[in-house]
Order: structure tokens, then sequence, then C-alpha cells
């Protein structure tokens, strides 16, 4: 994991801060045996609260008996300040690095100035050369920063991982919506047909056989479609024309008894477009066949301010439970991510009006 990786870069990062600012402490023995041990036990208490502190920070947490580690690093570092050379300069910047991660950046950034000012006053009364009382003053605020950098930095991969894990949750889901709704739109009709001309092979099986053989081949012809339906929709690739839907829909509304005709507009329109309204055709057909008693459809286009409308309108009022909720869902959809709107409502002479605009 990508946040595994940061967190042990910043891990590391950490420790060699802390194991630099040990061995400054051990040079404490040059002043004597007891210096060195009484530093020694400093840095190793505060390197000790501050690796609990950072530990639970690159977990996005905050230790357990927070806020009593935090305190005790602050004690630790300015405690042995009777130490000589000005022990709290090499203590402070890892305390200015817990401040700025573990509080409000106005607090913290306020409180690592006064740090700041703490320890130049301090170095600069013991004696030491302004170039030594620069350096540790620095040191203080770019520590401090470094260690805010690298917990923020693991914090933010550790979103960014998650933002990826759901926004590919999100892509998948979309996917399974459209091979579903792909597959709802375009099998609904080859199904739909494939019904029907095996239902009008079989009547005309011994009164007419001829006839009979011709249904069965478009009926074949059909489920060759249908499957090629269920291919391209595995492939993501569903590539629909309006004018071909128009035809196929006038063919098997008449081939199924009712009367059809089509009054479509000489407009070019968007890819986008000209496949809403494909889908449209195709849904309101197939409803038409199964959810009504009409006796003659009407398919029509025209250009209205800018906009293509589509009239899908039959004479015959739905039966049972009408138009499925699902294949209307999905026209809307689709009619949205083409710029329009999808509606579909019973008619004042008994009959229904599938109508979808989109943008021309």
């Amino acid at each position: 994991m990508i946040s595994s990786s940061a967190r042990r870069l910043a891990t590391g990062l950490i420790v060699a801060v802390s194991c630099a600012y040990t061995m400054i402490a051990l040079l404490y023995f040059q002043h004597g045996a007891g210096y060195g041990v009484l530093a020694t036990i400093a840095i190793t208490a505060v390197v000790t609260t501050y690796s609990l502190n950072m530990r639970a920070a690159l977990r996005d947490g905050r230790p357990p008996l927070f806020p009593l580690t935090l305190v005790l690093q602050a004690i630790a570092t300015y405690l042995p300040e009777l130490l000589p050379g000005g022990w709290s300069a090499v203590a402070a910047p890892m305390l200015a690095g817990t401040l700025l991660v573990f509080l409000p950046l106005r607090w913290g950034g306020a409180l690592v100035g006064l740090m700041m000012v703490y320890e130049g006053a301090v170095l600069t009364f013991s004696g030491a050369l302004p170039v030594i009382v620069a350096f540790y003053v620095v040191t203080v605020p770019t520590t401090g920063a470094m260690t805010y950098a690298l917990v923020r930095f693991v914090r933010v991969t550790a979103e960014l991982e998650e933002a990826r894990a759901e926004l590919a949750d999100a892509a998948v889901l979309k996917e399974r919506l459209r091979i579903s709704r792909d597959l709802h739109d375009g099998l609904g009709r080859s199904l739909t047909a494939i019904a029907l001309k095996g239902d009008l092979a079989a009547r005309l099986m011994d009164g007419d056989p001829g006839s009979a053989r011709a249904e069965v081949g478009q009926l074949v012809q059909v489920a060759r479609e249908a499957a090629k339906d269920v291919r391209q929709v595995a492939k993501g690739y569903r590539a629909v024309s309006l004018a071909g839907e128009v035809d196929k829909a006038v063919a098997l509304l008449q081939s199924s008894g009712v009367g059809a005709q089509a009054h479509l507009a000489d407009v070019p329109l968007p890819r986008r477009s000209e496949e809403a309204l494909a889908w449209a055709v195709r849904e309101g057909v197939t409803n038409v066949l199964r959810h009504s008693r009409a006796t003659t459809c009407t398919i029509t286009t025209s250009l209205q301010n800018g906009a293509i409308r589509l009239e899908v309108a039959n004479d015959g009022a739905p039966t049972g439970s009408g138009p499925r909720g699902g294949g209307l869902t999905g026209l809307a959809e689709r009619a949205a991510q083409a710029g329009g709107s999808c509606a579909a409502t019973p008619t004042g002479t008994g009959g229904f009006l599938l109508a979808v605009e989109v943008a021309a």
C-alpha cells in the first residue's frame, strides 16, 4: 500500500532526526560524566515522548495518554535547562514538531515563535557565537515544519488512497448500472420481437407454411442481433442510430399487427443525442408491444427551440402494470446526459405518449 510506504518513509526520517539530536546531547560528556549522564536521561525522555506522539500522529490519531505525553515532552525539554550551553536548544526542535502536529496551527505557530525567541536569548546570554545562536534558532521551526509536513504527507496519502478506493467502487457500480441499463434497453425489444415472431410462426405453420418459414427466418435474424447486442454490451460499445432503430421499430410493429408511421426531421444530431433518441424509440416500441393493445403507433421527430423532440404515440392505453419504471428511468438518464428530458404520459384520447427532448 502507498500509505504504508509513506508511513515507513516518514518514520525513517523522524527516527533520523531523533538520532541526530541524541548524538548532539551526548556531547555533554565533554563537560563531565555527571552532565553527560543527565543529558542522556533528558534526551531519552524527550525522544521517548516524541516517538510516542509521532507514532500516533502518523496513524492519524493521538497517543493513549495525550496530552500527558505532550506535557512530559515539554518538561523533558526545559527542565534540564541548568545544563551548560542551553540544553533546550537541543530538544526544542522536536517539541516544535509535536506542537505543530497536535495543536491548531495558529497556537502551535505562536508557541514555536516564542521558543525561537527564548532559545535566541538564552544562547546569546550564555555567550554562544552568533552563528551558533542562528543555527539553533533556525532548527526549531525547520525541524518542526519538517515533522508537520511528514505527518501531513502520510495523512494526505491515506486520504487519497481512500478516495481512490471510493472512486474505483463508484466506477464499478457505474459500469454495473450501464450493463444493466443496456441489457434492459437492448434485449427488451429483441426478446419481445422473438416472442411475437415465434407466436406468429406457430399460428401460420398449418395454414401458410411459407409465411411461417419467413417469420422463423426473421426470428433467427433477431436472435443473432440480440447475441451481437450482448457482445457489444460486454465490450462497452453500443453504437445505435436513430434511423436504423426507427426502421426496425416500424417493421416490428407492422409484423405485430400495429399500424406504424414514422416522420423524422432531416436534422444532423450529436452522437449522444442521436443515441438517446434511438434508445427511446427502442424502449417506446417495446412498451407498446408489451403493455398496450395499440392498433396504431406514430414516431416523429421535430426541431423546437434548438432541441430535437421525439414523440412515440400510440392509441392503446397501457395494460396491467404499464411501462416498466426501470426502462423509463434509463431513458431519463440518457436524455439528461444529452442535455434533455424525458416524459411518458397518457393522452386524452385513451392513448399513450413518450416524449424525449435532447440538444440538437
